[in-house]
């Protein structure tokens, strides 16, 4: 079987003279799997139908928010509903306290929350507004963690564990730079140590809690803790970005999976039901320091927009009321790592495969995932193959190595079997 998108190759090759690369979001591309990127027409459900005319699997979800398929009917008639009375006001509206209401009754540790229009806006205003709290500059991220692109997190490492990092894009500053420290994800003496060598000058440390940014990568046990102990010592902010995993994993996201408590929260995703949102949310005390309460300047004329709120409104309540969706998602993506794990060992394939709940990731490599540095071990030759060969099956999957499988609620046993099979066929001539 193969499917063909001569369409889509030719609909990239018109979008490249107007939008730099072709995309608008560099992943699109497919420089990571080569070849020309997929073109979607429409969606429903689990499946994606392309603009040649093809309905494929989706294991992306638009990259985690449609956690119960695409075109959820309850969200769709929330939007349109909306639509009629305005796109967009500038203005007050009572759905934003609705949602905010909603979201702080379900997330933990948090009394306040802040709609703004995306994750990485929602990562840069929850780092500025700790290093405004706490009166410093630096903040501590780890390697293979993606916040946005906000220049605060395009850092790379420096020459040591311990030291400096330096931008790892054009247009981030030396003098950006020279205020995120980087640690490597999972190792906590290291983190103990930077602490150590800039003491009361760490404003807070920002974290996927669950990392979704070089696969699905989960924390040792002790690690969430340890830093939690670390930033509470040291008086420095522990920031969970929940982007990807805030009311995903569970009602109360991350922080309900592994029980430490953040001291900020940023969402996006399933918060948005679809469309553009992020937020973050903190206890009442922090949250007093944004404007206009206080000094930390943050705003935007799209935050809490009509449109948004009602999708997202409409997503956490039903998640609200069915909390069975998690189960049903969690036991669904198990089910699909056995079937794969079965085909690949079968093969006696190098590989590990990474789960927690409705995230997943398949490593070529023959060593346990636990950092960036070990997800960077994977063969991605083999990794091209089996994203084109499931591809060419009608299955998509995250055209790039360093990324997790965001399941959906609307996946049919039938169509992880069908994955299932088509990874066998794919595989089976290596």
């Amino acid at each position: 079987m193969s499917f063909i998108y001569q369409r889509s190759s030719a609909l990239f090759q018109e979008a490249k003279k107007y939008i730099p690369g072709g995309v608008n979001s560099p992943v699109r591309a497919f420089n990571a799997v080569g070849g020309d990127p997929v073109f979607v027409e429409r969606a429903k459900g689990a499946y994606l139908q392309t603009e040649d005319g093809h309905q494929i699997i989706d294991y992306i979800a638009s990259w985690g928010p449609m956690i119960l398929g695409h075109a959820f009917e309850p969200v769709v008639e929330a939007v349109i509903k909306a639509t009629e009375k305005g796109t967009s006001y500038g203005m007050p509206t009572a759905i934003e306290t609705e949602i905010a209401k909603l979201a702080v009754s379900m997330a933990p540790n948090v009394d306040q929350i802040r709609m703004v229009n995306s994750g990485t806006e929602a990562c840069m205003s929850a780092v500025r507004l700790a290093r405004g709290y706490t009166g410093r500059d630096k903040i501590i991220k780890f390697a293979g963690c993606y916040h946005g692109h906000s220049d605060s997190f395009l850092i790379q490492a420096g020459s040591g564990a311990v030291t400096f990092g330096s931008p790892n894009s054009p247009g981030v500053t030396q003098g950006t730079a020279k205020d995120t420290l980087l640690a490597d994800y999972n190792n906590l003496e290291q983190v103990a140590d930077i602490f150590k060598q800039n003491k009361g000058e760490i404003a807070c440390v920002i974290i996927e809690p669950i990392a979704g940014n070089m696969g699905c990568v989960l924390p040792k046990e002790g690690f969430l803790e340890g830093i939690r102990s670390l930033c509470d010592e040291h008086e420095a902010l522990f920031i969970f970005d929940e982007v990807m995993t805030g009311f995903r994993l569970a009602r109360g996201g991350a922080q309900e999976i592994t029980g430490v408590k953040a001291d900020i929260v940023t969402y996006g995703k399933v918060i948005g039901g679809g469309l553009p949102v992020g937020a973050f949310a903190a206890k009442q005390e922090i949250m007093n320091h944004l404007a206009p309460l206080g000094p930390v300047y943050q705003a935007g004329t799209l935050s809490g927009n009509p449109l948004a709120m009602s999708a997202g409104l409409a997503m956490l309540t039903y998640l609200n009321n069915n909390p069975s969706v998690y189960d049903n998602l969690a036991a669904k993506t198990e089910y699909l790592h056995k079937g794969i794990d079965t085909v690949l060992s079968e093969k006696g394939m190098d590989y590990k495969i990474n789960r927690i709940g409705s995230m997943m990731s398949v490593h070529f490599t023959d060593q346990e995932v636990v950092d960036f540095a070990s997800a960077a071990t994977g063969n991605n030759e083999w990794f091209k193959k089996y994203f084109h060969g499931l591809l060419d099956h009608g299955i998509y999957l995250p055209p790039s190595a360093f990324e997790s499988y965001f399941l959906n609620d609307a996946l049919s046993y039938e169509d992880l079997d069908k994955t299932i099979e088509a990874s066998r066929e794919v595989v089976a001539g290596w």
